[in-house]
């Protein structure tokens, strides 16, 4: 009974997210009608470019750059928040420790700086 208590909360979210997911679904299949189709629409979108006639038509490396540059940023900024919660704890410790993970994403961010992937001409 004491750990039903404690996720109560989490299933009263869990079920109103689905109450939420179900009447979207509803609303836009049922209430809206049938959308429009037309060329704009049903086209495949890259990059902010026209779609190739191949599909094996090979792309710059730029996109593969700006492809780690969101790895690096996204996925490494995560650490931060479980860093910000027990911060207390850890002290000088976890201070010096995040210091040297700054240092090290920051050397990324200069690597990618260097090879020209903020340049957006």
């Amino acid at each position: 009974m004491l750990i039903i208590q404690e996720y109560l909360l989490t299933f009263i979210i869990l079920a109103v997210s689905c109450v939420f997911i179900l009447l979207g679904y509803i609303i836009g299949n049922v209430g809206m009608g049938q959308p429009e189709v037309s060329y704009e629409k049903v086209s495949s979108y890259e990059c902010g470019f026209d779609a190739f006639s191949d599909a094996r038509e090979p792309f710059d490396v730029k996109f593969y750059l700006i492809a780690i540059l969101f790895i690096i940023f996204d996925v490494e900024v995560i650490f931060f928040f479980p860093w910000i919660l027990c911060i207390r704890d850890l002290f000088y410790y976890g201070f010096y420790t995040m210091f040297i993970f700054i240092i090290i994403l920051m050397i990324a961010y200069g690597y990618e700086w260097k090879k020209g992937c903020m340049d957006w001409d």
